[in-house]
């Protein structure tokens, strides 16, 4: 993305109008492609679009390490349902909602964003979309509060509303009153959402997943999904049926025939082993010919995550394992591996702690074919998002 980000002059005095890269029109053409409807492919490209041009202002304005909420990856398995794009920064989340309507009375904010707990931001930026003029403005913004407490809900699209008036159109206000400490509450309280079962959980991606369904966020009642979206292995897995896609998350496939490309962009790699490995209680045996590695990023380090298969495929015993990728590094104190049924259920012995400072954490499970199983770290690590790995 572009670092020096063209501010154009012919806005209003108080509000942001920024340039969209060149360059970035040409990539948003080709990142839009992958969805289910013409709809769902103009909404991400009006998104890529907006993303483009605002998050290099934010990282030269206001914080270089400003980036995309679980990372541009994950952009298209939200764009395929909703409208918008979270960005972070220092444990700030800012909601980009582009729209192309020239009527600025009004921003509208998909009611994913504000009553989804893990999706709801601190503020909302309305960002007015010129594809063809090639920028965008920055008219107003609003709190999460704002929106819950003077908004609008209209439930027949499922949106909260605020009129212009009522929302802020200087944003020079906001990073006013950052620099000056000033902590105004920006949340409202929010319902969870209650836990689906499995079974409702195959149910809802079953019919939700054909593409007949051309709205899918208006189908069901909202409780149902919202938890179903909120679960990101379940979000994965609706976003690559409306597709028409196979299954991308077998983890017997992968070692058998190569990791999905769906699965590389999120991390996932095949790695050959040779020679000798250590075992669950410190024997030397030999190595499994592949494994499956994940890199990951805590607190600033390199670690792998690597699912190993134990003896045979047809034993069906896998260890989930976590280790420094330093030489020498080690995993410090108080970190956690978990594993997880596929709706998010503990069970015996799932999970690994570091008592003091360890060489890896380790869990071994036996797995049922056609199981999946959902791993956790704990810190989180850098745009961390739930997958479902399925034996």
């Amino acid at each position: 993305m572009n670092s020096n980000p063209t501010i154009l002059t012919f806005a209003e005095p108080s509000q942001l109008c920024l340039e969209i890269p060149t360059a970035q029109r040409a990539i948003a053409s080709q990142q839009s492609q992958n969805f289910s409807t013409s709809n769902a492919c103009w909404n991400a490209y009006l998104n890529s679009l907006c993303v483009s041009a605002v998050l290099p202002w934010l990282q030269e304005e206001f914080d270089a390490q400003a980036k995309v909420w679980q990372g541009l990856t994950a952009c298209t398995h939200f764009w395929e349902f909703v409208n918008g794009i979270a960005i972070t920064l220092n444990n700030i989340r800012f909601l980009l909602i582009p729209s192309e309507s020239i009527d600025l009375d009004e921003m509208r904010v998909p009611q994913e964003w504000i009553d989804i707990p893990s999706w709801s931001a601190d503020y909302y930026l309305a960002v007015q979309v010129e594809p063809d003029e090639g920028w965008v403005r920055v008219w107003g913004y609003a709190t999460h509060q704002q929106l819950k407490t003077m908004g609008t809900y209209d439930a027949s699209d499922r949106t909260y509303s605020l009129n212009a008036e009522d929302a802020i159109a200087d944003i020079s206000v906001l990073w006013v009153a950052r620099q000056l400490g000033i902590e105004d509450s920006t949340k409202a309280a929010v319902a969870p959402l209650p836990a689906l079962s499995l079974a409702q959980a195959d149910s809802l991606l079953a019919r939700l997943g054909d593409r007949a369904v051309i709205v899918p966020r208006l189908a069901v009642p909202f409780t149902l999904w919202g938890a179903l979206l909120e679960h990101g292995g379940w979000r994965k897995q609706l976003y690559q049926r409306r597709l028409g896609r196979q299954e991308q998350w077998s983890a017997i496939e992968w070692l058998q025939r190569g990791v999905s490309q769906f699965a590389e962009q999120w991390g996932w790699e095949r790695v050959s082993l040779q020679g000798t490995w250590q075992g669950a209680r410190g024997e030397e045996t030999i190595a499994p010919s592949s494994v499956l590695s994940r890199q990951l990023t805590i607190e600033g380090q390199a670690y792998e995550l690597r699912v190993i298969p134990i003896g045979n495929l047809e034993e069906r015993i896998w260890r989930f394992e976590l280790r420094n990728t330093a030489i020498g590094g080690t995993v410090p104190s108080g970190f956690k591996l978990r594993l997880l049924t596929e709706d998010l259920q503990s069970f015996d012995n799932n999970e690994d702690v570091a008592p003091e400072v360890v060489e890896r954490l380790y869990v071994e499970v036996a797995i049922a074919p056609g199981e999946g199983l959902v791993w956790e770290v704990e810190p989180t690590p850098e745009d961390d998002d739930l997958e479902i790995l399925r034996f």
